[in-house]
Order: structure tokens, then sequence, then C-alpha cells
């Protein structure tokens, strides 16, 4: 290998221990690990410590056809040293205004979306059901005045009627009233005994499942 592609190695495992600090640190603000059961912790570090270990052969492989050598370890832990005594606390500010504007943009977009989305779209829907209702009682009342009105042309026009049959039925003597009264029983009997029969046939027909 070059002392060129020696120098680059360095550079290059020197830049990845400063991002291996960034992503640690990273990864423990949003982990969390006094609020996560054990298993969850230690699930999350290993897939953490595989992805780190893929990223930094990735690197390497890149710059020099991934041969391991001594001093690459050297180059990652001063990396990673010269991340914890330059750039950490400035990372971690940075990183806290990052979350801090990320969580103060979600909450704006959460509440434009609740007045201008979600509210009217909501008091529409409520002022069409209202209508809705408030129609549905106007024309129940309308249909209730409606039949009565009915009823009440049907009795006007039913009592001339009324009357001249009455005055008919007096005209008829009593003889006949008496044999049409006992034939309209006798009648209404027989309509009675069908309808009872009628009732019994489909009530056994419904019980035996035909």
């Amino acid at each position: 290998m070059t002392i060129t592609a020696q120098f680059y190695t360095m550079l290059a495992m020197i830049g990845m221990g400063t991002f291996f600090g960034a992503a640690f640190d990273t990864y423990n603000r949003f982990l969390k690990r006094a609020k996560r059961k054990n298993w969850i912790v230690f699930c999350n570090d290993i897939l953490f410590w595989l992805v780190q270990a893929l990223i930094i052969f990735y690197v390497l492989y890149y710059v020099n056809k991934g041969e391991l050598r001594f001093y690459i370890f050297l180059a990652l832990l001063c990396g990673f040293a010269a991340y914890q005594s330059l750039f950490r606390k400035s990372y971690l500010r940075i990183l806290e205004f990052f979350i801090k504007t990320v969580i103060s943009i979600y909450h704006f977009l959460v509440k434009i979306f609740i007045y201008i989305i979600y509210r009217p779209v909501y008091a529409l829907i409520m002022m069409i059901i209202s209508i809705l209702i408030t129609l549905g009682r106007a024309l129940l009342s309308l249909s209730k005045v409606a039949w009565r009105i009915l009823l009440f042309l049907l009795k006007l026009i039913w009592a001339p009627f009324k009357w001249v049959l009455t005055k008919i039925w007096k005209l008829v003597p009593e003889k006949s009233r008496k044999k049409f009264t006992k034939l309209y029983g006798r009648f209404a009997g027989i309509i009675k005994k069908v309808k009872n029969y009628l009732r019994t046939t489909l009530f056994f027909n419904k019980k035996n499942g035909k």
C-alpha cells in the first residue's frame, strides 16, 4: 500500500472515529436507556455496533480495499478522542437544537392541520348533520299536519254519504234490516274463521320448519 493510500486511510479512520463518537451520542440521546427494558437495550446495542462496524468496513474497503493495519485502530481512537475533547459539547448543543426545532415544526404542522383542515371539516360535517336533522323533523311535522288535514277532508267528504246512507237504511223495512244484519254477521264470522285458520296453519308450518 502506497504512502498516499496510507495517508488517506489515516484521515478516513480519524473521520470515522469522530463520526462514531457523534453517532454514539446520538444513539444514547434517542435510546433513553433508563426508560427502556434491558432486553430492548441489549438488542439495540447489538444492532448499533453491527451497523457501525459495517459502515467503518465499507469506508475502509473504499479507501484501501479493506486492508487492516494496526494504525487503523489507533486512527479510530484518535478520531474518537478528538471528538470527545473538541467537538462533543458543540455537537450535543447542535443536536438538541435540531431536535427541538423538529419538534416545534411538528407541533406547528399539527396545529395548522387542526385549525385549517380538521376543525373546519368537522364543523362543516356537523352543520350538514344538523341541517339534515332539522329538515327531517320539519318533514315529519309537515307529514303529520298533512295526514290530519287529509283525515279531516275525508270526514267532510264522507259525512254527506253517511247521512244519505243512514236515511236510506231507515227507509228499509225492519225485517229486511234484520236479515241483512244477520247475513252480515254470518259473513263476518266466516271471514274471522278463515283468518284464524290461516294464522293457525302458518304458525304450524313455521313451528315445523316447513
